[in-house]
């Protein structure tokens, strides 16, 4: 009826400006686009064939099978805050928090909405008022305008840069120092690189400055915080990738509090996470900016059976489609896109052999994305979709307005459907959306034709 409202409206003004009143049709067809507008502009599936793992735009990590089938349990109550044996008021996240710290080694774990919301909360708690020591190279920009000086401001701490933008040595940090610093910040650049003549300070280093004199006497609250960004739990060398520290490696080297993202190398929901010593993370959880940042029964729910795969490797890479992305060798996603591309040209017989657009399977390289792993190219295999008589762009944007939608990339003057991305059983999605771009071609071509 909203919409039915809206068309009325319109035409109601068009007829006040002096137009012509519409027809019933008019009125219809305006009815029905606004509908179809509305219902596509909902949050909805689609199909990332655009090779980027962690797409930002697409919701970073596809949700592993359990951690789905979990989320459908959840249409009654839950025992989100009881505890079932006693009757009483539970502790949140319990559960997901003895998993972490059984995963990372760690002593106590929490949760929050996302790893900025972690690196804030762990600023504001132990740095407001003192002194917080970060490197040059390592004041970040994340997506959205998220600056790590601004979120230092933000929290009331006082920022101590050291170093230069490609060099930072462990003198700059011990040349900074004054009774007034509270924490040592090392924030890992997941999201870029600098290399060549560059220098940094690892977690170990910095570990060691705490038990020098005169800060163990001066500082004796001083602590260290390594903030991962994309935080890996396992070595991501096993696959072929670059070595990512991960959060135990973290700990085991000093780090008094690390804090990461669930939805990106974890392959969870969106949560921020911080592990480490008992006492601090019981401090964190006393600060009132921690309920403003905790996280509903949804992300907790998520975030634990994600978790779980973690402590069954056997099934870990198969079972959660981020490492499942990220290891799938070159040459399956080879036998992928040839077979694919063998179904759809059993659909262009009824063109005639005279198709409307062209496909070619062609060697790429897809990326992990959301800020991880940035100067990582994955080889990998796509489907490269060209035509004479359509440009890219409106390929794509076919390609986009198919239900359900699949989203490719542009290079080179073709649309690239990246067969690494594709979930199992998405190909036969991409076949169809392919034929149904070429019969739009070929029906606005023929609309044209005089």
């Amino acid at each position: 009826m909203g919409a039915l409202r809206e068309t009325l409206e319109f035409y109601r003004h068009e007829m006040g400006a002096g137009g012509a009143a519409a027809s019933i049709e008019k009125i219809l067809d305006r009815t029905e686009a606004s509908l179809e507008r509305e219902e596509g502009e909902r949050l909805r599936p689609v199909v990332n064939a655009s090779g980027i793992i962690l797409h930002t735009g697409l919701g970073r990590a596809v949700l592993p099978k359990r951690a789905v089938q979990a989320l459908s349990l959840l249409d009654r109550c839950c025992n989100l805050q009881l505890d079932l044996e006693t009757g009483r008021r539970g502790k949140r996240n319990y559960i997901t928090e003895r998993l972490l710290c059984r995963i990372t080694g760690a002593e106590a774990a929490m949760v929050v909405t996302n790893n900025a919301a972690a690196t804030l909360l762990i600023l504001t708690v132990f740095s407001r008022g003192r002194e917080v020591i970060v490197s040059r190279g390592q004041l970040i920009e994340i997506g959205g305008s998220f600056r790590l000086p601004d979120c230092i401001h933000q929290s009331g701490a006082i920022m101590r840069e050291v170093g230069t933008t490609n060099k930072t040595h462990l003198r700059d940090y011990e040349n900074a120092m004054t009774p007034e610093t509270a924490i040592l910040f090392r924030c890992n650049p997941s999201n870029y690189r600098i290399v060549g003549f560059t220098k940094s300070v690892s977690t170990r280093d910095l570990a060691t400055i705490k038990n020098r004199e005169p800060w163990s006497v001066f500082n004796s609250d001083l602590i260290v915080v390594d903030d991962l960004g994309c935080g890996a739990l396992i070595d991501l060398t096993q696959y072929g990738l670059p070595k990512e520290p991960t959060v135990q490696d973290s700990l085991s080297a000093g780090a008094d509090l690390v804090c990461f993202s669930g939805d990106k190398l974890i392959g969870g929901p969106q949560a921020g996470i911080i592990v480490g010593r008992v006492d601090l993370i019981r401090q964190l959880k006393k600060h009132p900016l921690t309920r403003m940042l905790r996280v509903g029964k949804l992300t907790d729910m998520a975030l634990q059976e994600t978790l779980r795969l973690f402590l069954e490797p056997d099934v870990l890479v198969r079972e959660n489609p981020t490492l499942r992305m990220l290891s799938t060798s070159a040459s399956s996603l080879r036998r992928k896109a040839l077979t694919l591309k063998k179904n759809v040209d059993r659909w262009w017989c009824g063109f005639g052999g005279n198709t409307p657009i062209e496909i070619e399977v062609v060697k790429s390289h897809s990326a992990a994305g959301g800020g991880s792993l940035p100067d990582t190219a994955i080889d990998t295999w796509a489907l490269a979709v060209i035509s004479s008589s359509c440009a890219s762009e409106r390929i794509s944007y076919f390609l986009r307005r198919h239900e359900p939608p699949v989203i490719g990339r542009i290079e080179s003057e073709r649309v690239l459907l990246d067969m690494r991305t594709l979930l199992p059983g998405e190909e036969k999605i991409v076949a169809d959306a392919l034929v149904a771009v070429a019969e739009r071609i070929v029906s606005e071509s023929e609309k044209e034709s005089p």
